[in-house]
């Protein structure tokens, strides 16, 4: 699997305003963890361990100062600036040097998913080609909508349609080969002055390489753009979490059942955390060993 991840963090964040005139968007809390963990740790558990975050340059430094360069997970993490908001397609031109000749994933920094990730590992084995979700919502038409036949591949894409094709909204995380960012470069700016994902994927689309898997019903897609989603997401991890006993989205746990860090290592990150609830949990984490649990740490 030669593919890198990009976590797209950027945005003004002003439907979460005044939230965010004090604080970076992706740091807000989701229940008991910033925002960007979540995103960041279903990157980790596909396996990726080349990530470039891409923010606005007043949010940079306040994410670099909690992230650092991911030595501590067992990962490496760059940054760039994005200072406009000019597209979600942009971040690959702004990651191209990153990215050299490798394929890669996006996320956006705002999308949370709970589940069993088998169809993104298997989304990241492929060689050629993009990759997109489908996740059925009971309103379509407030999202972009993929059409897909029985092989799935894409029929067609619609971005806020007044008549889906379909039930399945296309959630905020991709993939793709080592053309996406040639692709970009030939992409032009949408009416809105932005270089659209949407185009980018029309592009493998029409090429007949887009590929489609659907999230099941025993997955969560979550999205934290508005005070009220981000209470819901709150709620949501703190329900799962109080009901099981298990963390969502901890950094740490994850990066050591993935195996991105030893016990020794987990032990020496836990000495360092204030004494507190997440400090426990990691002693209790690191006293069962990288394999205790068979259902997935986060997602």
């Amino acid at each position: 699997m030669n593919k890198k991840a990009i976590l797209l963090a950027g945005g003004a964040g002003t439907r979460l305003y005044p939230l965010t005139r004090i604080v970076c968007k992706q740091l807000l809390p989701v229940y008991d963890k910033p925002m960007i963990c979540y995103p960041l740790a279903t990157l980790m558990l596909g396996g990726l361990r080349d990530v470039l975050i891409i923010s606005t340059p007043k949010d940079l430094p306040m994410l670099q100062d909690y992230l650092g360069d991911g030595s501590w997970l067992g990962i490496r993490i760059e940054y760039a600036a994005q200072p406009k908001p000019e597209g979600i397609a942009q971040a690959f031109l702004i990651g191209a040097d990153f990215l050299g000749d490798a394929g890669a994933s996006l996320i956006l920094g705002d999308n949370i998913f709970y589940g069993k990730l088998d169809f993104y590992r298997k989304a990241l084995s492929l060689e050629r080609g993009a990759c997109i979700f489908g996740y059925q919502v009971r309103d379509p038409e407030r999202y972009g909508v993929v059409e897909f036949g029985p092989d799935g591949r894409a029929l067609s894409l619609e971005e806020k349609p007044k008549n889906p094709k379909s039930p399945f909204a296309i959630p905020g995380l991709y993939v793709y080969d080592n053309r996406v960012v040639e692709y970009c470069r030939a992409l032009r700016p949408s009416a809105r002055g932005e270089l659209e994902i949407t185009d980018l994927n029309l592009v493998y689309l029409r090429a007949k390489e887009l590929h489609v898997k659907l999230l099941s019903r025993g997955m969560a897609w979550l999205d934290t753009g508005t005070q009220a989603s981000l209470l819901e997401a709150g709620n949501y991890i703190a329900t799962i979490e109080h009901r099981q006993g298990l963390k969502i989205a901890c950094l740490e746990e994850v990066a050591f059942r993935m195996r991105f860090i030893n016990e020794t290592e987990l032990e020496r990150l836990v000495d360092a955390l204030p004494k507190g609830e997440y400090r426990e949990y990691l002693r209790l984490v690191c006293a069962e060993g990288p394999g205790a649990f068979s259902p997935e740490p986060a997602a």
